[in-house]
Parts: C-alpha cells; sequence; structure tokens
C-alpha cells in the first residue's frame, strides 16, 4: 500500500512523521509532507522529542486552513510522539491540488489536521468506491484516527485502526456493518482477493444482513473458517434465499434470483503472439479463450510469456490498461514447468521450448512450492495463442 501523509503545523508535522516512521517499519510505501504556508521549515528532530518531555506544552491548533491566511491557535497537550524522522517535504502549491495528485498516485491520504480540510481537499475528486483511495484525518494531538473515505474496498477502516494503535489514539469507524458486528462483504471480497460484481446488489447484501434477514452463500471453492453469522450455505439444488453471494470463476451461472458474483483474481494468463499483433487482437483473443471454459475475465490476475515478448506493445498495452502485471521468463525457465503441454515444433525453434502460452501460465501461477493447474490449454486465432492457469486458492473466513 502507498500512503501519502500530509500535515499543517509544526506539532502535526511531529506527529505525521512518528506515523509515517511507524508505517514504514511495518513495510508500507509512505511519503510525508507538510504545506510549506504554515510550517515553512520542518521542525528539528529534537524539538519533536521536547514536545514528549513536556506533554502539556502549547501546540498550534488550525482549523480551515485552506480559507484562512490567519494562524489562529488554542492550548492542546500533546501525546508521547515516539521516535521521529525530519523528512516531511514541502508542499508549495494548494492544498487541493495535492490532494487531486494523491488520488491518482496513491492508495491512501493521512491528513493531520482537521476532518473540514479533508472534506474539502478531496470532495472534487471523489468518484467510485471502486477507485478512490482510503482517506484517514488524524487530529494533530493524536486522539483520533477517523475513517473518512473508503472504508471497506479502500482499507481506510483498517488503517485508521492501525494508526491509532500505533499513536495511542481511538479510531474512528462509522461503516454501519462494522458498528453493527455483520459480515462486510466488500471487506470480505478485498481480503479473498475477490472482484465484485455490482457494487448496488453488494449495499442490497448488507442491507438485508443489517436487518436481520439471511443471505445465501454459494462457492465453487474450499471453505476455511467458520461461515459468518447471517449467511447460509447453499447448493444449486437447494432451496435457497433469492438474495446471495456467489463465489466462482463463471460469473455466468446463476446460482441466486440475485446474485451477486464474487470473482477470485487466480487465473493466470499465458500468451503468445506474432511480432507487433495490436492490443485488440491480443484482448479478443483472451476474452475468446476466457468463454472457451466458462471463466470470466475479472479472474485474470497477471499475463505470462517468454522474455522474447517483454516489449511486445500489443500485449503491454492490454496489461496497462487493466493494471495487470506481465510476467516474462527464459525458454530455460518454461522448461522447468510442470505438466503436460502442447508441443510445438516450430514453436521450439524460434523460440528454444516447446510451448509458450501454456507453460507460461503454469509458472505464473505457481504460488509457495505449488505448481498452477492448467485449465484452459492452448488456444489460437489471428497470430495468437492464449492458455489459462489458476492457482491454488480456497474462501478463508476469519
Amino acid at each position: 500500500m502507498k500512503i501519502s501523509i500530509i500535515s499543517f503545523s509544526r506539532t502535526g508535522c511531529c506527529l505525521g512523521e512518528r506515523i509515517c516512521g511507524d508505517l514504514q517499519e511495518r513495510f508500507y510505501e509512505v511519503k510525508s509532507y507538510r504545506k510549506s504556508k504554515y510550517v515553512k521549515e520542518m521542525p528539528e528532530e529534537s524539538e519533536c522529542r521536547e514536545k514528549v518531555q513536556n506533554p502539556a506544552e502549547e501546540s498550534v491548533c488550525r482549523t480551515e486552513v485552506q480559507n484562512s491566511s490567519e494562524e489562529p491557535t488554542c492550548q492542546k497537550s500533546v501525546k508521547d510522539l515516539g521516535n521521529v524522522e525530519t523528512c516531511s517535504e514541502p508542499v508549495t502549491e494548494s492544498v487541493r491540488e495535492w490532494t487531486g495528485k494523491r488520488f491518482a498516485d496513491s492508495d491512501a491520504i493521512v491528513f493531520v489536521g482537521a476532518c473540514g480540510i479533508a472534506v474539502r481537499s478531496i470532495a472534487p475528486f471523489v468518484k467510485s468506491k471502486k477507485t478512490d483511495p482510503a482517506v484517514v484525518v488524524v487530529d494533530e494531538k493524536g486522539n483520533y484516527a477517523i475513517s473518512l473515505l473508503s472504508g471497506h474496498l479502500g482499507g481506510a477502516n483498517e488503517l485508521a485502526w492501525e494508526i491509532a494503535e500505533l499513536v495511542g489514539a481511538e479510531p474512528v469507524v462509522t461503516t454501519a456493518t462494522d458498528l453493527n458486528r455483520k459480515f462486510a462483504v466488500d471487506v470480505f471480497a478485498k481480503k479473498n482477493g475477490c472482484r465484485i460484481s455490482d457494487m448496488k446488489l453488494a449495499k442490497e447484501v448488507s442491507a438485508a444482513l443489517l436487518a436481520g434477514e439471511e443471505v445465501g452463500f454459494g462457492t465453487d471453492f474450499f471453505c476455511e473458517g467458520e461461515l459468518p453469522r447471517g449467511l447460509c450455505l447453499c447448493k444449486a439444488q437447494e432451496e435457497k434465499p433469492e438474495l446471495g453471494i456467489f463465489v466462482t470463476l463463471n460469473d455466468r451461472e446463476r446460482l441466486f434470483t440475485n446474485t451477486l458474483y464474487l470473482v477470485p483474481e487466480i487465473i493466470t494468463v499465458g500468451v503468445g503472439c506474432k511480432k507487433g499483433t495490436p492490443k485488440e487482437t491480443v484482448e479478443n483473443v483472451i476474452r475468446r479463450a476466457c468463454e472457451e471454459i466458462s471463466v470470466s475475465p475479472a479472474a485474470v490476475a497477471q499475463v505470462a510469456s517468454i522474455d522474447l515478448k517483454k516489449e511486445e506493445k500489443g500485449v503491454l498495452e492490454y496489461c496497462r490498461e487493466r493494471n495487470l502485471p506481465f510476467l516474462t521468463y527464459t525458454a530455460e525457465e518454461l522448461r522447468q514447468a510442470e505438466g503436460t503441454f502442447t508441443a510445438s515444433g516450430f514453436v521450439e525453434k524460434v523460440t528454444g521450448v516447446d510451448n509458450v502460452c501454456e507453460r507460461a501460465a503454469v509458472l505464473g501461477s505457481s504460488t509457495d512450492g505449488k505448481a498452477g493447474r492448467l485449465i484452459g490449454r492452448k488456444y489460437a486465432r489471428d497470430g495468437v495463442t492464449a492458455a489459462l492457469a489458476v492457482k491454488d486458492w480456497r474462501v478463508e473466513f476469519e
């Protein structure tokens, strides 16, 4: 997760640096910023430590700074800020402009300051809970860590809890399923790496659970853990609720009258193609290869091929458009793939290995020493070959 933190006062900078350092220790990619209009110079490390030693010291309190040229102050006590490093980057542009850039390049934004600043800054850029980054607000005293936007899919709730734990704050989470300790389908989907077919239907699932209604649950995969309260496990032949969740690779199979599909992103598509093949052709062949075995294209997690194709424009454009990783392997690595593959003497003569797409798919879907399973053999059309392999995966309930 890539996290950007912005602060608006010297006290806020000290807390922002503390959060930045602690999150980096947990292997997050974190960058810290300060609004230079209000904090022209970053406080020295000794100043932040002095606040630790003198927790009753006054600190700058800033509210609604975007629309004010003054710097109102009030008396506050400062929590133990712990170990800090002074490395924040000054922001000379408006906070709104800065926020727009962070919406494009960050997974989460943390405002160390007033909620009003955050709300006005993010307002022009909020689009969809599927794409918006997590937004968390922490007051400069470190009393509260507030999940403001994208609590579930974006991960703001979890980030607020984590920051609260790090700085001794009170987490503030307002999503109904969390408050009522109900199953949250969007959180479940995120943790299991599934795509949600219909966000409107996902809201209906949450509403039904909050109302105490039973929601069906079906899956093509093995389940680990206890089924959450409110869900009932259903099979195709059984009498079942009208509304239900179906974890499957095939989003055309209707298990319930109103079926919310959760499609696990566990498929690696192995590809081979003639040089210069356009993106549209690559896209069409992959789609048809998926249709051949009733797999939703939403299940594709990555694309793989031989290293000879690492600069293939059509494949790169296809992956870039969908934000998919593109893995490449040497001929020697492909030869190590386990299984029986569709061999071609011509392909071996050109590439040094008898099959590219099937072998690449299997290698790409191998995890933790377990080889991927080939579920769609070589599909060839218009100078492109595609094969599908699935990694070892199961549904996990906490």
